[in-house]
């Protein structure tokens, strides 16, 4: 087994989310039984642009203007996720922007070690580079090509070869894909627009049997129906689910705080119906929020819908587990 030892926190205080209780990785008997892992992954080493992911695990778990108690009952679901679940926070991966190879390989062996135990995995990012690790880390366990993947993000992130390297923010779809750990078509993206990636990528994509639904797709069908087929076909033949939510599928509006933000993308009022829906409808088997770099925040404003985001998806989570699916804001959505 892997060595889980903490050396102390790389950047900042070594706080848990909204003061859930803190486990140690290294101790099974800290997260026995328990529902849901928060694993820190404080990478920014495949930055393409603007570095400082690295310090978003710390922004998203103390962006909350309320007691840091461990409870947060939420208003549409009546659930308490912080209560209802059993929820610990295992603390931050180490991870060095120096050597990417490490950072990945020691990521992936904490995700697969909490979704051994029968936890889910929600790993607070760092960039994208690390979806790739954390997927297959949940694959391992799951099954090698039985996890879907839900993938909310402005950019497909499904390159080769960026700066010489196969490891990158642009480039986890690929490497999960080409590996094996998931089918390309089980791979659901949803808000992409701009002006990336290039034809030779898309053709790979549609190779793959990938489907990304496009803002301007979104636009013109509405955000629920979009939501409706993506569901539908990701849990097809796979165990479960693996979502990934790149912060910059918002609109820059909504989170300046990112690496690569890209104009016309969903509202934060989208994303966390969104979101929200993916945790009732959906077997969850691991979770992960990407790309916020608090040196380009400007109030929290970023960080904050990250904590929301996570907020969400463990409300979600809860409800499901109670047995209830309904959601009162899905009407609202279906009508966009």
């Amino acid at each position: 087994m892997p060595d889980m030892s903490r050396y102390g926190p790389q950047y900042g205080p070594d706080v848990t989310f909204l003061g859930v209780q803190r486990c140690d990785l290294g101790d099974p008997a800290s997260y026995a039984d328990v529902d849901v892992v928060i694993v820190g992954a404080p990478f920014d080493g495949g930055t393409s642009y603007r570095s400082g992911a690295r310090f978003g695990p710390l922004a998203i778990r103390t962006a909350d203007y309320l007691p840091h108690d461990g409870s947060r009952p939420s208003l549409p679901l009546r659930v308490d996720a912080l209560g209802d679940l059993r929820v610990v926070d295992a603390g931050d991966v180490e991870m060095f922007s120096g050597d990417a190879a490490r950072s990945c390989r020691d990521l992936e062996a904490a995700v697969q070690t909490v979704a051994r135990s029968g936890a889910v995995p929600v790993v607070l990012g760092g960039d994208h580079t690390i979806t790739w690790p954390d997927a297959t880390g949940v694959a391992r366990v799951h099954g090698w090509g039985r996890v879907g993947v839900v993938h909310f993000d402005a950019h497909a992130d499904t390159g080769d070869i960026e700066f010489g390297s196969l490891i990158g923010h642009g480039q986890p779809m690929r490497r999960l894909i080409e590996s094996g750990a998931v089918r390309g078509d089980r791979f659901l993206q949803i808000g992409l627009r701009g002006y990336w990636p290039p034809p030779e990528v898309l053709d790979w994509m549609a190779q793959q049997g990938m489907r990304s639904y496009e803002m301007s797709e979104i636009g013109a069908r509405g955000l629920g129906t979009c939501l409706d087929e993506a569901f539908t076909i990701a849990v097809q033949d796979c165990e479960g689910v693996f979502l990934s939510v790149d912060i910059d599928v918002a609109d820059p509006g909504y989170a300046p705080g990112t690496g690569t933000p890209e104009p016309g993308g969903l509202t934060a009022r989208e994303l966390l119906d969104a979101v929200r829906r993916v945790a009732l409808e959906l077997p969850l088997l691991g979770v992960d929020v990407v790309e916020v770099a608090p040196p380009y925040d400007h109030a929290e404003i970023t960080a904050s819908l990250a904590n929301r985001v996570v907020l969400e998806v463990l409300s979600g989570m809860a409800a499901r587990r109670r047995g209830s699916a309904s959601d009162p804001a899905r009407p609202l959505l279906e009508g966009r």
